[in-house]
């Protein structure tokens, strides 16, 4: 499942961070390829914006992306209910389902699969990861015109920094989900940034495989800078 219904106003004005394009091809397209490279992956289903659904269908149409199932759905205001919209289009026989950022389209597919395999290995929920190259600080409020104070640094060997695609077990994924919905319509909620968040918040536990530096998300004009190196470098070794 790709959750592609946000915005991406980080990457600046224009088309929705999932549309902008890379190599010729919109990020999106990149993302949905990277999981449909898996043979254990029979299924895609993307998450779009409601009002461009159409658009989505077409691009995906134009890039040739066949020999897979590719559904596109209308998501969510948010991440959340992107990933429940496209949950409810999955077949309930589906056992595993993995959800992955449009904006790491490079992921490699031996992530994928070493996510896939874990699951399979009987983990409820898995999440790929890289240890942290930069000293992290943890820091509190600052005062008006004033400097953020470090409370403390945690020990860097502890921390990893997560990517997608993100792996679980079908119904564990729709438990926590369906937990997160009632709770919100009570005027509640966990307020996590993704889906393994969610398992954690509901008392689960979730294992970590190794990610790869070239699933890092684009977020920043930079980094579009970086995926395009990337891309053309794969191109030129393996016809990427």
């Amino acid at each position: 499942m790709v959750p592609a219904a946000g915005r991406g106003e980080r990457l600046g004005p224009g088309a929705p961070k999932a549309l902008r394009e890379l190599g010729g091809a919109p990020l999106l397209v990149h993302a949905v390829r990277a999981l449909a490279r898996s043979r254990s992956v029979g299924l895609v289903v993307v998450a779009a914006p409601p009002a461009g659904v159409a658009e989505v269908v077409g691009l995906l149409d134009s890039h040739g992306l066949d020999g897979k199932d590719i559904r596109v759905v209308a998501g969510g205001a948010t991440r959340q209910e992107s990933v429940r919209l496209g949950l409810a289009a999955i077949p309930e026989q589906t056992e595993i389902v993995l959800v992955h950022d449009a904006a790491r389209p490079l992921v490699p597919v031996e992530v994928v699969d070493a996510v896939i395999g874990a699951v399979r290995g009987g983990a409820g929920a898995v999440v790929p990861a890289v240890p942290l190259a930069d000293t992290v600080k943890r820091v509190g409020p600052a005062g008006p015109g004033r400097p953020e104070p470090v409370l403390d640094t945690p020990d860097r060997a502890t921390l990893r920094a997560v990517q997608t695609p993100q792996g679980f077990r079908r119904e564990l994924l729709a438990e926590v989900h369906a937990k997160a919905l009632a709770e919100a319509e009570s005027g509640g909620g966990p307020a996590v940034t993704d889906d393994a968040g969610l398992v954690e918040w509901y008392g689960g536990q979730v294992v970590v495989v190794p990610g790869h530096e070239e699933a890092f998300k684009v977020t920043r004009p930079l980094d579009l800078v970086l995926a395009e190196a990337v891309l053309t470098r794969r191109r030129a070794s393996d016809g990427f």
